[in-house]
């Protein structure tokens, strides 16, 4: 058995800590992008990519996130591309992210009355117009706080990539684990450091709120 002192467990988890962020910021903002697009599309209001945006939304939100990890990384690699842990681990948690926050942002424009679209098309806007200029901005100032308080559900998302391989936090700990034998002091020390990151992100979300709702009083 290894000896490993806490302070020489923290330093390996700190370490791999910066690929869970990594992992985490391209999942959101990929994901954000992706998400983006979808809520254009279904704004739009064809037929057809309602449907189609809706049936994206209900396979990712009603699938485990665990299943899209393995789909991600044993499916591609059917089609003959060598996938790596890492690429899997991005691609399937960007789709992931899209679904959740085009489900957020779509809720968000409904938000909006709908005298603000009237308004808006009474002054001869075209749609992407309206979006941009009068549609979007007021609907920014409520999707702020929901999506900044997705970004923990995100991070902690990225603890299932280490079922294929990827050398994050909780792969980690468990590597740690198995050369060291002490399961409780590692995961309390995972746990510790899953906590120092989802902290700042939930307090800075409950602040964005309150400022908000009190600049709407």
């Amino acid at each position: 058995m290894t000896e490993f002192s806490l302070w020489d467990i923290a330093r390996n988890l700190l370490l791999a800590a910066r690929w869970t962020v990594s992992l985490s910021l391209i999942a959101f903002v990929g994901g954000g992008l992706v998400g983006l697009v979808l809520l254009v599309a279904r704004l739009r209001g064809s037929p057809w990519a309602v449907r189609a945006v809706g049936g994206y939304v209900q396979l990712f939100q009603g699938t485990p996130l665990l299943m899209q990890l393995f789909l991600a990384y044993f499916g591609i690699a059917l089609f003959g591309i060598n996938v790596s842990a890492w690429t899997a681990a991005a691609v399937a948690l960007t789709l992931y992210t899209s679904a959740f926050l085009a489900e957020i942002w779509r809720g968000c424009v409904a938000a909006i009355p709908r005298g603000q679209w009237e308004a808006a098309q009474s002054l001869a806007l075209d749609f992407g117009e309206q979006l941009r200029h009068v549609i979007l901005p007021q609907a920014l100032r409520i999707a702020v706080p929901p999506t900044v308080g997705f970004l923990v559900q995100v991070v902690k998302g990225t603890a299932l990539a280490s079922v294929i391989g990827f050398v994050e936090i909780t792969k980690a700990g468990t590597m740690i684990t198995n050369a060291t034998l002490k399961p409780f002091v590692v995961y309390s020390c995972v746990a510790a450091l899953y906590f120092l990151l989802c902290w700042p992100i939930s307090l800075y979300a409950r602040s964005l709120e309150r400022s908000l709702h009190a600049a709407h009083r």
